[in-house]
């Protein structure tokens, strides 16, 4: 029986984590074992901040939308149970939009979910 010797799957495997880490400080850049933990510990903070990213966002939308709302004198509880009465399908994302770059816009979205709350009741 011929002897397997993994030579070439180590080495292409060990130029895969080098690779990955290229740009790591000290040793984690340039040794597989020490590469290796760090690529690790990199994914997990990368998948961490993956979740996080849409937490951020969606307090950034909802601080943009209350703060709008402050300026006409309504607080963003109230005006999102008014929208969800409403039925009006807009996300927080576009409605923050709105908010910072189409003020009249904005003040029309309110207008209507105004509207719409004091009929439905």
């Amino acid at each position: 029986m011929v002897r397997v010797k993994g030579g070439v799957a180590s080495r292409n495997r060990h130029k895969k984590v080098r690779a990955a880490t290229k740009g790591y400080r000290g040793k984690r850049h340039s040794t597989f074992r020490l590469g290796m933990q760090a690529m690790m510990k990199a994914g997990t903070h990368a998948y961490i901040g993956r979740k996080q990213k849409k937490r951020d966002f969606r307090r950034l939308w909802i601080t943009r939308i209350s703060t709008a709302l402050r300026a006409m004198g309504l607080r963003y509880s109230e005006v999102k149970n008014q929208w969800l009465h409403a039925k009006m399908d807009i996300d927080r994302k576009n409605l923050s939009e709105l908010a910072a770059n189409y003020p009249k816009v904005f003040e029309k979205v309110v207008d209507t979910a105004k509207k719409a709350k004091k009929v439905s009741v």
